[in-house]
């Protein structure tokens, strides 16, 4: 059997930037051990299998090179890329709705095109948290994340522990130099109280960038991230979005913002947010970015 796959280059404009995901518009006839192994061997951020099971329902699988992952924001913004860039879905409006199941459950997209070729992602989240105000000290995150304490922030924002489903340490500093020179020192981590939390991952974020196009500037660290690795941010936006609202100073309503990751060197991404802050439990969050196409391809598997 022969699949074709796409390569996209998701939450940007321009090739060689943001996460590389594949997508396999037509992955019908796949099992789940060939899915893993081809996602290992393509060896991506994460690879997207797309099913049809009947009428204009389409169901997605996703796998990094390790696992199977259940719910993931890139994917859904290079299936839906592809699928109207490839013909799959049927772009004749400036605006099209889908819905794409997920193991985690149906999710709202809209792709925004000129001319019948997609230019813009947007899907629609539902999320809850659970915010922690316990954080290590200063001088723990500071010298695991081999800052300077006083480059921590402690006016706006402060260090807060924030789950939606995967928990994070979500730690503010001043200015964005920070951000992008940030090393995890994992010695320091290991004699710090932060192991004892659920977080495996730091976010770090800085609130002013060099950029027009992005408010926020993000990174993920930790044990399991490379010591120069900076990945996608797009699983820990749901959290990063209720880290927001944790705070009393940001008022109820509908806010947009962008978020960047990584910078001109690294495949910078960015991530348009709208957030609807009622003080509630659950948040509705909608996430758009473009894509490109870097690349296209065929998978030649034995019978």
């Amino acid at each position: 059997m022969n699949y074709q796959y796409y390569i996209a280059d998701v939450f940007t404009h321009e090739v060689f930037n943001g996460a590389q995901i594949a997508v396999f518009p037509n992955a019908d006839g796949l099992g789940e051990d060939r899915m893993r192994k081809i996602a290992n061997e393509l060896n991506l951020w994460e690879t997207v299998f797309v099913f049809h099971p009947g009428g204009d329902l389409r169901k997605l699988r996703m796998f990094s090179p390790k696992a199977e992952v259940d719910f993931a924001g890139h994917p859904i913004v290079a299936a839906a890329h592809v699928l109207g860039l490839c013909g799959d879905i049927l772009l004749d409006e400036a605006i099209t709705p889908v819905v794409f199941e997920q193991n985690t459950g149906p999710i709202e997209v809209n792709i925004t095109s000129e001319n019948g070729k997609p230019t813009f992602v947007q899907f629609t989240n539902k999320v809850s948290s659970i915010v922690d105000r316990f954080a290590p000290s200063d001088e723990e995150m500071a010298a695991f994340l081999s800052i300077q304490q006083s480059d921590l922030d402690h006016i706006r924002y402060s260090a807060r522990l924030v789950a939606c489903g995967v928990p994070y340490l979500i730690v503010p500093v001043w200015k964005y130099e920070t951000v992008r020179k940030a090393r995890f020192d994992y010695s320091a981590w290991s004699r710090s109280v932060a192991p004892q939390t659920a977080a495996q991952e730091i976010l770090l974020f800085a609130p002013k960038t060099p950029y027009p196009d992005s408010d926020f500037n993000l990174r993920l660290l930790g044990p399991h991230i490379g010591h120069d690795d900076d990945p996608p941010v797009g699983a820990a936006v749901p959290a990063f979005a209720s880290y927001l609202c944790s705070f009393e100073h940001t008022r109820k309503g509908t806010h947009t913002f962008a978020l960047d990751r990584g910078d001109a060197h690294s495949r910078r991404s960015v991530l348009n947010i709208e957030m609807d802050h009622k003080g509630k439990a659950q948040l509705t969050l909608r996430v758009g970015g473009s894509a490109v196409i870097f690349a296209q391809g065929t998978v030649f598997l034995p019978d």
